[in-house]
C-alpha cells in the first residue's frame, strides 16, 4: 500500500502516478478534505507528461490522526520527510487553501526542495475584518457540534458556480474528520501566535519565498495584494472572478491548462 512513515507515529497515505524527468508535481489538499480533491486533475496532469504525488496530510483522509500537532508547519515537515522517503530531490508544490500555507512553509523552510509553487485560492492574506471572525470559528469547532460548525464555515467556500456534487463531496469529508484536527488546524492557520493566515504575518512570511509562484485567486483584491510579494520574475497572479474557493474543482480543465502552460514557461 502507498503509505510512508514520516514522523514518529505519523504515517501518510499518498498516490504516485506518471513518470517524468522533470520535478514531480506535489498536490496538497486543503482543510477538512483529502487528496481525493485532486481526482479532477491527476489523469490530465499525468497525460501532460508529469509525475504526480498526492498525499493525505496528517489528520486527514487515510493518513494518521495524531492527538496533537495537526498544524500546517508540521504538515510541511511531513511532506519534506515524504520526499526523502521517495528519494525525490525537488518538486513543483501545488496547494489549495490550507495546502497553500503548507507548500509555502515547505518552500521557505526547505527552498532547495521546491522548484516552483502554485497557490490555489490560498488560505493566507486575510484582512483584519475577516481575521476577526476566526477565534469564533475555532471556538465553534471546539463546541458541542463541531461538524455542523465546520459545515457552516465551509459555506464560505462555495457559491452559485459550485456544482452540487462538489458541495456534497466536501460535506461528506468534513463529517468524516476528527473534530480536534479541524479545530487545531484552523487555529494554527489564523489564530495561533505564529499563524501566517492574516496580514501582516502573511506579508512577512510569504516575502521569504524565492521560487517562481503562480497564484490563482477568486478575489481580485487579495490577488492584487499578493502581486507585491512575489520575487521571481516568472511569478504570475491570476484572478478567476465569479469562481468560488473551489475554483480548481469547478474549472478543472482550465486549471490544468493554466498550470501546465505556466510550468512550460518557467522551464523555458
Amino acid at each position: 500500500m502507498p503509505y510512508a512513515d514520516v514522523a514518529g507515529d505519523v504515517r501518510l497515505f499518498y498516490t504516485d502516478d506518471g513518470t517524468s524527468e522533470r520535478p514531480p508535481l506535489l498536490l496538497v489538499h486543503g482543510w477538512g478534505t483529502d487528496s481525493h480533491q485532486w481526482s479532477w486533475h491527476i489523469d490530465a496532469l499525468t497525460a501532460a507528461g508529469h509525475r504526480v504525488i498526492a498525499p493525505d496530510l496528517r489528520g486527514h483522509g487515510y493518513s494518521s490522526v495524531p492527538e496533537t500537532g495537526n498544524t500546517p508547519r508540521a504538515m510541511a515537515a511531513d511532506l519534506k520527510a515524504l520526499l526523502d522517503v521517495l528519494g525525490v530531490r525537488q518538486v513543483v508544490a501545488i496547494g489549495h487553501s490550507m495546502g497553500a500555507q503548507v507548500v509555502s512553509f515547505l518552500a521557505v523552510e526547505h527552498p532547495d526542495r521546491v522548484r516552483a509553487l502554485v497557490a490555489v485560492d490560498p488560505g493566507y492574506g486575510m484582512s483584519d475584518d475577516i481575521a476577526r471572525g476566526f477565534p469564533r470559528m475555532v471556538a465553534s469547532l471546539r463546541g458541542p457540534r463541531p461538524h455542523e460548525a465546520a459545515e457552516a464555515i465551509d459555506e464560505w467556500c462555495t457559491n452559485a458556480a459550485t456544482p452540487a456534487v462538489v458541495r456534497r463531496w466536501h460535506k461528506r469529508r468534513l463529517y468524516g474528520m476528527a473534530p480536534h484536527v479541524l479545530a487545531e488546524a484552523m487555529e494554527a492557520m489564523f489564530v495561533a501566535p505564529d499563524a501566517i493566515g492574516a496580514r501582516p504575518a502573511s506579508e512577512e512570511y510569504l516575502a521569504r519565498r524565492t521560487c517562481p509562484v503562480l497564484s490563482i485567486w477568486s478575489d481580485a483584491g487579495r490577488a492584487a495584494w499578493e502581486t507585491g510579494l512575489l520575487k521571481d520574475p516568472a511569478s504570475r497572479v491570476v484572478c478567476w472572478e465569479g469562481s468560488s474557493h473551489r475554483l480548481h474543482e469547478e474549472r478543472p480543465a482550465e486549471f490544468v491548462d493554466l498550470v501546465t502552460g505556466w510550468l512550460r514557461r518557467v522551464a523555458a
